[in-house]
């Protein structure tokens, strides 16, 4: 209940926010999706998750084909491909484990066999573990800018949810966590794209929760879940202020952008508060949420663990709390001047934003739908003023580093991701498929084809004068020298008469004997494998 009170109310907002899409395909893809991500929450069974799990694949492949570019066609391709290699690992390991314990019912597995593996890395892929994780900053960012807000929403988020049920405690994932919180951060401050660092922001924040998963306690727990919670929404908020630059300018990069507060001052206010939340300042929602799990990693002695989460808080902070609005609303001017956003696309965004502050300084309607009782309290003296501490100290970094020339400046560069190993490998692939590939495959369809097919039918005019010629070819590759004349006239005339006579009348009873010693080696045979 707790996945479909946010996702109906995310659906809501990013309904409100697309009215201006004029392309019915794209609405009824948005909807599918959206009812698919609530189809997977609902699934008490294997076969139910995995059809709802499909159609989450299908469904979003349209909304980035829905972008009509190029790229976007790639890009849904690849995201695709991708789903569908995540699918068939998560169809294998639902059948073994189904074979294994006899039920299809969907709940805790825990990671105790193949079946249970291969399950966490089909639910891996969609939530999107290191190294697996390259199709969001390729896909995520070709979407239109309405189907973005759909896009961050429902994929990972349901990923995380069937971590949720299906291995809360396993420790493995606690490294994959941390991993995930820090990797994207290096990614996301040299990114130019703007999207593409929301993308990598998106790796960042999915690691706190998956993080809070492994640690597997009631407050990890407790934390993930309000993560998720308050994580759609300031998500939700800083896509859809970078979709409306990007509907009313068309373009998204940062060395394309800044000085649009004079343009845009509503949606330079929304996606502040949007970086506010996710860099977790006090009375915004990532401050009530995302530290039930930084709390809860320290309470268990994980210090490794608790000084990554804490260098990955300063990591969003740079790239997602001060890069996105300062390169898109302040920087340097680039020239726009634009209209402000749409009123639907305002609406949205307002609706967003208050939840955001609202959640921020209220938190105890949030905590009183976890599934565990709540005694975390994140208004104490010492938690703001080591969070304030921590985020300004992050500031003081950023500033010292811009101005020494240290921190990496924007450019317009392409960045290699881990895509790039499947990306070139495919077209190896192809060129071994497309050239010494094809050649040997022609060379074999040659011999089979023509040459096998040229001499069953030269065989069969008459097979016992083929089988003569045969022999006598053997013979003349064997005889002595003085043999080798007679065989060589011989063997010539016999090609030339080929096939000579037709009429090889055979007696019935010849037939009828070797028939009945074939059925007799048969029923042999038979009676052995028995």
């Amino acid at each position: 209940m707790f996945f479909g009170y946010i996702y109906h109310l995310i659906s809501i907002i990013a309904i409100l926010y697309s009215l201006h899409v004029r392309e019915n395909h794209h609405h009824i893809a948005a909807i599918c999706y959206s009812g698919a991500a609530l189809g997977v929450v609902f699934a008490g069974d294997f076969l139910t998750l995995f059809v709802f799990w499909e159609i989450m694949a299908l469904s979003a492949t349209f909304l980035v084909w829905a972008n009509r570019s190029k790229e976007a066609f790639g890009s849904g391709i690849r995201y695709l491909l991708v789903h569908l290699f995540g699918g068939l690992c998560l169809l294998i390991g639902m059948i073994m484990h189904i074979h294994e314990t006899g039920s299809i019912e969907f709940g805790y597995i825990g990671l105790k066999s193949l079946s249970s593996w291969l399950i966490l890395i089909g639910f891996g892929i969609n939530c999107g573990f290191p190294g697996l994780h390259a199709w969001i900053p390729d896909a995520y960012p070709q979407t239109t800018p309405a189907g973005g807000v759909f896009m961050w929403t429902f994929t990972t988020k349901t990923a995380i949810y069937v971590l949720v049920r299906a291995f809360p405690g396993a420790e493995i994932l606690i490294w994959i966590g941390a991993i995930m919180t820090v990797f994207p951060i290096f990614f996301a401050v040299i990114e130019n794209n703007l999207r593409r660092v929301l993308s990598y922001s998106l790796i960042n924040q999915l690691g706190y929760m998956v993080t809070g998963v492994g640690i597997g306690t009631q407050l990890s727990l407790n934390g993930t879940l309000s993560h998720v919670f308050c994580h759609i929404l300031y998500k939700a908020l800083l896509v859809m202020s970078m979709g409306a630059v990007l509907y009313r300018t068309g373009k998204i990069k940062c060395t394309d952008l800044g000085g649009l507060y004079k343009s845009m001052p509503l949606t330079t206010v929304f996606c502040i508060v949007g970086a506010m939340s996710i860099s977790a300042f006090p009375l915004f929602s990532g401050f009530v949420s995302k530290s039930m799990v930084v709390e809860a990693s320290a309470m268990g002695g994980m210090t490794v663990i608790w000084i990554m989460l804490l260098f990955a808080s300063v990591g969003v902070l740079e790239h997602a709390g001060i890069k996105v609005p300062y390169h898109a609303f302040f920087a340097h001017d680039s020239g726009i001047r634009t209209k402000e956003a749409p009123l639907h696309m305002l609406l949205a965004m307002g609706i967003t934003a208050f939840l955001c502050i609202f959640i921020g300084v209220f938190p105890q309607p949030l905590y009183s739908l976890l599934p565990y009782p709540v005694d975390f309290k994140p208004y104490t003296g010492y938690h703001i003023v080591t969070t304030c501490q921590l985020l300004l100290f992050g500031i003081l970094a950023y500033v010292l580093l811009v101005k020494a020339g240290i921190f990496p400046a924007e450019m317009r560069a392409t960045n290699l991701d881990a895509d790039w190993f499947y990306r070139k490998g495919a077209k190896a692939f192809m060129w071994l498929l497309n050239n010494p590939g094809a050649k040997l495959m022609a060379k074999i369809n040659n011999f089979i084809f023509e040459k096998v097919i040229s001499f069953l039918v030269w065989f069969t005019k008459n097979p016992v004068f083929a089988i003569k010629i045969a022999k006598d070819t053997l013979l003349l590759a064997f005889s002595i020298p003085e043999k080798r004349d007679e065989i060589k006239k011989r063997l010539k005339d016999e090609k030339e008469s080929y096939p000579g006579d037709h009429s090889m009348p055979t007696p019935i009873g010849t037939v009828v004997l070797w028939a009945t010693i074939f059925l007799t080696i048969c029923l042999i045979i038979f009676y052995f494998a028995l």
